[in-house]
């Protein structure tokens, strides 16, 4: 034990120097020193060592008012690469980048739309098209990860709760691109990746059990308890758009008030429907919330009733997680921002015990393929350098059946 605790301690230095590098991009010795808590001279054999096994490189130089110039060391991006992708029902958000994170290509395929096989081939033909712009295959890739609506069954593969997702269901959907690919795949439901990167660079990095909604044309929800994913038995936990709840809204929009679909109650459409019940007519939600928003007093009805509907739909996983926060993500959460909380936690309040805050979530651009990106970031420097994710739960994606 003791004659291999040298090497045991240099791995850890080693991966303590990659991590920082990882961290904080491009770092002098002096720096790493600073950071790692080595002496001068463990510090520069260590540096030696990583550029002999190829995991750094020199990236440059610093020039300061005064002395020599100090070496720049980088981790060495090209020793792995990953991809990540949005999948909808009308295109493939993709992004291929190394190890680092650096982003080499990225692009938005369309996709056909009337499902049947052509779909998922048409899918495969333009992973490999944005790969190649990298200069790599697939079968070069460290990981691929695939956000998509629904979720997939850790038993058989196969995709469900996507009725809206043609030419996806009905076989292994993770087996079948790990075949068309020859690389690793795996498969996360696209709120679930919103929630980790919410816990990775949003509003939930010090989190431990939070859920969040998103609201956009459709609905979805994620829960995460001690900062790791529900994801249940056949991998359909915070799937609530299917859960039947009553219409508490007081403007009449025609639905049965004794029990419809969450999804039914907070989709776009039916939104749309409610603002025009209040006098709003907008094309779709979030427009109708901004400009609710706008319109100051007048638009606070609708608002309101919005407010009670979502929180219709959160109350009984509030009363069962007791989370510490909910978060409202999407269109139509990110437009009501912090005024549409307030409402929504207030009518929460009236319905469950727990005091939960509600406030909108902080990733904006594409925060369903920037998780797909961090969840294969993960995964490829597991795999490279034996790092662990240390801002959520180290993405695992959907297993290959049995």
């Amino acid at each position: 034990m003791r004659a291999g605790s040298p090497r045991l301690l240099r791995e850890i230095n080693d991966r303590a120097a990659i991590e920082a590098l990882l961290q904080r991009g491009a770092m002098t010795r002096s720096e790493l020193e600073a950071i790692i808590g080595l002496s001068k001279p463990a510090t520069a054999q260590l540096l030696t060592r990583l550029e002999q096994d190829g995991a750094v490189v020199r990236d440059g130089l610093r020039g300061g008012s005064r002395g020599p110039r100090a070496q720049l060391w980088a981790v060495n991006g090209g020793l792995a690469h990953v991809a990540a992708v949005d999948l909808t029902p009308s295109h493939a958000d993709i992004v291929v980048a190394d190890v680092t994170g650096a982003i080499l290509v990225e692009h938005q395929a369309k996709l056909p739309t009337g499902g049947g096989p052509d779909v998922v081939l048409a899918f495969a033909d333009a992973v490999r098209e944005v790969v190649g712009r990298a200069g790599l295959t697939p079968a070069r890739l460290c990981a691929i990860v695939v956000g998509s609506p629904g979720a997939v069954n850790p038993a058989d593969g196969h995709l469900g709760f996507a009725p809206h997702l043609p030419g996806w269901e009905g076989f292994d959907m993770p087996g079948r691109l790990r075949e068309l690919f020859d690389a690793p795949v795996t498969v996360e439901n696209d709120v679930n990746l919103v929630a980790l990167e919410e816990m990775a660079a949003g509003r939930a990095t010090g989190v431990e059990d939070f859920v969040l909604l998103w609201l956009s044309l459709g609905i979805g929800s994620a829960v995460v308890i001690n900062r790791r994913l529900l994801r249940g038995a056949t991998g359909g936990a915070g799937e609530i758009d299917w859960m039947r709840v009553p219409d508490l809204a007081t403007a009449d929009t025609g639905i049965d008030r004794t029990g419809v679909r969450l999804g039914n109650l907070l989709g776009s459409p039916t939104v749309v429907k409610l603002a025009r019940a209040h006098g709003l007519p907008a094309r779709n939600a979030w427009t109708a919330v901004r400009k609710a928003l706008a319109s100051g007093e007048e638009g606070k009805p609708f608002l309101t009733d919005l407010a009670r509907r979502i929180a219709t739909g959160v109350a009984g996983v509030v009363s069962v997680v007791d989370p510490q926060l909910v978060l409202l993500a999407g269109e139509t959460g990110q437009a009501g921002g912090e005024e549409l909380c307030e409402l929504v936690a207030a009518e929460l309040h009236r319905l469950v015990v727990p005091r939960t805050p509600v406030a909108p979530t902080l990733v904006t651009g594409n925060p369903v393929r920037s998780g797909a990106l961090h969840s294969a970031l993960a995964l490829a420097r597991e795999k490279v350098f034996g790092l662990t994710a240390a801002t959520a739960e180290p993405f695992r994606g959907s297993p290959r059946p049995a």
